[in-house]
Formats: structure tokens, sequence, C-alpha cells
């Protein structure tokens, strides 16, 4: 009996105990309570991508899953969470689950590195670390799948800015910087058709690549086997802190040099920061003047922080030949000073770039000022001959519309000069008059007038052009208001009550060498 009350008491603690167990299923195990999901992006193979998450566990611990896709039956690929950003790289930190190829999966369960330091999965989403997934055991240097994770993880925010062709034609790019969760940068540069094998070196330098300037960051060597480079930047070469924000306002450009032997030839460059175009531009015609062989642009871009970047382009200038140019105040047709000085024309490439945010007296001038501006442009023929134009072009305010009139100017004394006179609009209403005469003397000068009234009544002078040279038959003159101050703009050419007389010259103005009717009586 006393056996039989002691195995009695045994079996119902034991039921005790086991019905206790069913009604607490969690003391037998770990249950998930957060999770967070990091990107894994294709390296040698675009098909293979994926994602890691980290779970947390109710007993603190982490399991860390990785799931890819475009993986291959039977093959084991290593992975691990190393120390860095994967633009840096770094020793190795925790090895992770084999992803199993038939699945594209792995799971591990860890509370510690491999060092056995402690980590928790609070710790793990501030990590300064990245993920490599291996080809295999065999070959750990071929990647399949790489990503940042922790403090590393990019936030979603980039900006990206072209990298223009320099020496050679068919290589230009991008390069973008993408914000990381702990404020740093992440530079990606992409050039196309970079020599295979090639090194070519990259910085961020300071001021606008038509400025030049001092080299502020150095970034990793572009590979031109892959036309890539990938830069983490968190400080200047100086050591001055340097954060995304202050990136994408960065006074900068960058240059890629074709290798570390040849800095001085360039693959690729663009203006970054607040010195990137905004994609509003305004291009002006520079006509010949000298030469009629050499004609050209002038192309204003607008710079995010408001500056201008003036692109100038002619067509057949002489190789080594160095071409100085300015803006001037005014129109051509009236003639100014100096505005804005701009950098000399290469005659070998027939370019310059030149940055303005100011004029030559220190006025700060913005794009919206530029493209308003009261001004033209010369470009020279060299710097011991200033008085030689080889393009000429009024800009801003001064430039054409398009809309023109043109009237006759028939024979009058002399049978064998006529021509026409010409008015075209200015985008201030204004108008630029061409008179072309044909046959007339080389070395004289014909004054040139509108009168009141038509030709066969005749009428006092209202408005004076400028003389027409007899060596090349022409006069140019801005119209905008009549010999008494009136306005005079392009809309009034049509109506006006008037005729045009050029005269023999000053010295024998009885002696007309060409007349026509213009405005209403046309």
């Amino acid at each position: 009996m006393k056996t039989f009350k002691i195995t009695m008491m045994v079996l119902s603690v034991l039921f005790f105990v086991a019905c206790n167990d069913d009604d607490n299923p969690g003391d037998m195990g770990t249950t998930p309570v957060a999770s967070k999901t990091f990107e894994l992006w294709s390296v040698s193979d675009a098909s293979i991508m994926g994602d890691a998450t980290f779970i947390k566990n109710s007993d603190n611990s982490v399991t860390i899953e990785l799931d890819l896709s475009g993986t291959s039956s039977g093959v084991m690929s290593p992975a691990h969470i190393h120390y860095n950003t994967a633009a840096e790289g770094g020793a190795i930190a925790l090895t992770l689950g084999t992803v199993d190829g038939s699945t594209g999966m792995s799971s591990v369960t860890v509370s510690a590195l491999d060092d056995g330091t402690a980590i928790t999965y609070e710790q793990l989403l501030d990590f300064d670390g990245y993920i490599n997934v291996h080809a295999s055991a065999n070959d750990l240097a071929t990647l399949i799948a790489q990503g940042d994770i922790g403090q590393n993880e990019l936030t979603g925010m980039s900006e990206t800015y072209p990298l223009n062709a320099v020496a050679e034609a068919s290589i230009s790019g991008e390069v973008s910087f993408y914000e990381r969760v702990n404020g740093e940068t992440l530079v990606k540069a992409m050039l196309m058709n970079t020599p295979t094998d090639g090194m070519h070196p990259g910085h961020i330098h300071y001021n606008t690549a038509a400025e030049g300037g001092g080299i502020a960051i150095s970034l990793t060597t572009l590979d031109g086997n892959t036309g890539m480079s990938a830069t983490n930047v968190s400080m200047t070469d100086d050591g001055t802190m340097v954060t995304y924000d202050d990136m994408i306002d960065f006074d900068g450009y960058v240059n890629f040099h074709l290798s570390a032997d040849d800095l001085a030839t360039l693959v690729g460059q663009g203006d970054i920061g607040q010195n990137a175009l905004t994609g509003e531009s305004m291009t002006y015609d520079l006509g010949a003047v000298a030469d009629p062989n050499i004609s050209g642009t002038a192309t204003f871009y607008e710079r995010n922080n408001g500056e201008t970047l003036i692109n100038v382009m002619l067509m057949n200038t002489p190789s080594g030949g160095m071409h100085p140019g300015h803006i001037h105040f005014n129109t051509a047709a009236e003639g100014g000073g100096i505005a804005v000085t701009l950098t000399t024309v290469d005659g070998t490439t027939g370019m310059s770039a030149t940055n303005v945010g100011m004029l030559d007296d220190g006025t700060m001038v913005t794009y919206d000022d530029l493209v308003d501006f009261d001004g033209y442009i010369n470009i020279h023929l060299s710097a011991n001959d200033l008085a030689t134009l080889v393009a000429q072009g009024d800009i801003g305010q001064n430039a054409l519309t398009g809309m023109s009139t043109t009237y006759t100017l028939n024979s009058v004394d002399v049978p064998s000069i006529s021509g026409s006179v010409m008015f075209e609009e200015r985008m201030n209403g204004e108008a630029l008059a061409t008179i072309m005469l044909m046959n007339t003397p080389a070395g004289g000068s014909h004054p040139a007038h509108i009168h009141m009234n038509d030709a066969a009544t005749g009428g006092a002078i209202i408005f004076t052009f400028n003389s027409v040279d007899g060596s090349t038959g022409m006069s140019k003159t801005n119209v905008s208001m009549f010999d008494d101050g009136a306005s005079f703009t392009y809309d009034d050419v049509a109506t006006v009550n008037g005729y045009v007389n050029v005269h023999f010259s000053a010295n024998d103005l009885a002696t007309l060498v060409a007349q026509g009717n213009i405005g209403i009586n046309n």
C-alpha cells in the first residue's frame, strides 16, 4: 500500500508538470518579436539578387535569413557580415548560414560575433557593416550578392549628375550620390566605353569645372573592365567631416583621368552639388564678322546655385589660335564697355567654358539676370588684335526673336547701288536695323535716315541710322526711339509713316544712293 501511494504521487506530479508545459508553449522555445530587411544587390551575375532579414527573438538572439533569387541548384554559397561599407571593404565580423542554391535561402541564429563579442538585434540594426555572398567555398573572390546593412543602409535619397566626354567622345556616364542612414554618402560612378583593363583615378574638386580647383575628395579608382567606381564619403581628404546634405550642395566637380600616369587627360567630367545644371538654358547665335567662315553659338546654362555656365562654340577657328571673349554692355550695334570677361576660346577645339557669378566690377549676377541682360558678346582674333572680331552676337534682352520685316531700297542717283533695310525684333521689343547695299565704293561712308511721309512727298528726318560702310555695304543700328526721344519699337516699324534715304556722303547729302518707303507707305 505504501509503495502504491508513492507511485500515485509521482504520477500526479508528472501529470501536473505536463499540463503546466502544455499551458505555456512559449516556454519550450523562442518567438520572433521584430524584424528588419536589407537589400542584397547583384554583383557578378545580374540575375542573382535578394534580401537579408534580421529577426529579433524573444530570447534576445537574432535570426538572420538570406533569400536570393536566381541561384543555381547544387551550389552552396558562403555568406558573411563584414565590417565597414561594401565600398570600403573590411574583415569578417560574423559568419552567416551558407545559401543553398536549390532554394536560394540560408538561416542562422546568433547572439555573438565570430570573435565572441555579444551582439543584439538593436546593435545589428546600427552595425557599421555589409553582407557578402560568395560564389562558393572554392571561389570566395567572386561575389554573387552584396548589400550594406545597419547604419550603412541607403535611405533612398539620391542625386545623379552627368559625367561628360572630354578627351574621348565615346566615353561618358554619370555619378550618383546615395544617402546612408548615418548621413554619410555612397558615391557611385559609371562610365561607358572605358578601355578594358584601364584604371581611371577620380576626384571631387573644389569650384566648377570651368574654373578648376584643388582636390577635395579622392574617389576609388574606376575599373575600365566594368566602368564602375564606388566610394564611401564621410570626410574630405583634409579630414573635414562631410554629410550627404553637404555633398548635394557642394561647390565642386568630378574628374576621372585616363590613368595614374596621365592625369592631364580627362575621360569624364561633371559639375556636382550647387554647381549642377538645372536643365534651363538659352542659346545665342554668334555671327561671323572679319572671317565669314567663323561663327557659332554661346549657350547659357543655369546652375542650382543660380550662377551660369557659359559655353562658347565656334566653327572653323584656326588650330592653335587663342581668341579672347567678353560680354559687353548694350547692343552690338551701339557698342559698350566690358561687363564680363569670358574664358579664351581655344582655336583647336573652338570652345571655351566660363562660370559667371558676378560682373567684372564685382556686381553679383544670376542666370535670370544674364538671360535678361542688356548686352552682347565679342570674340576677338587674338590678345594682340582685339580690334579684329571673329564672332559677335546680341544676348539677353537684346537677342532676336526671329521676327523680321524687310524693305527694298532702290537705286536713285547711282544706278548700280541698291539693297534693303531689315528690321529684326529683339526680346525687349526693340529692333535691330540692318542696311545692306550692293556696289558701294570701298572706303565710302553713307549717312542714312528715316524721314517723315513717303519718298514722293518728302519730309523731315525722324530717325538716324549708323552710316553704311562702303567697304562692306552694311550698317547696323539699334532701334528703340526716334531722334526726338519718343519710343520707336519693332511693332512701330510696321505702322510708321516714313521712308529711308541713304546719302552719298556726309558732305554730299543731296546725292542719294538708295531710297525706299517703309511702314504704311511700303
